[in-house]
């Protein structure tokens, strides 16, 4: 049980450190436009991992952070 509740909390962690549940809904929206996208397997799981780097969609990011 000790295990089970070490796991939801560090859950919880992560959502929060990704800017809380609305941020991460907007992740999974972002990463489900990318697949659904044109492009080859290497360019989206590429856009993909920018795209987790950075909590939030791109378009509500800095236009500097985007060239990273």
């Amino acid at each position: 049980m000790a295990n089970l509740r070490r796991l939801a909390n560090r859950a919880k962690e992560t959502v929060e450190k990704r800017g809380g549940s609305d941020n991460l809904k907007e992740d999974a929206d972002e990463l489900k436009s990318i697949a659904k996208g044109k492009g080859s397997l290497k360019d989206k799981a590429k856009a993909a991992g920018k795209a987790l780097k950075e909590p939030g969609k791109a378009e509500d990011r800095p236009a500097e952070e985007e060239a990273k």
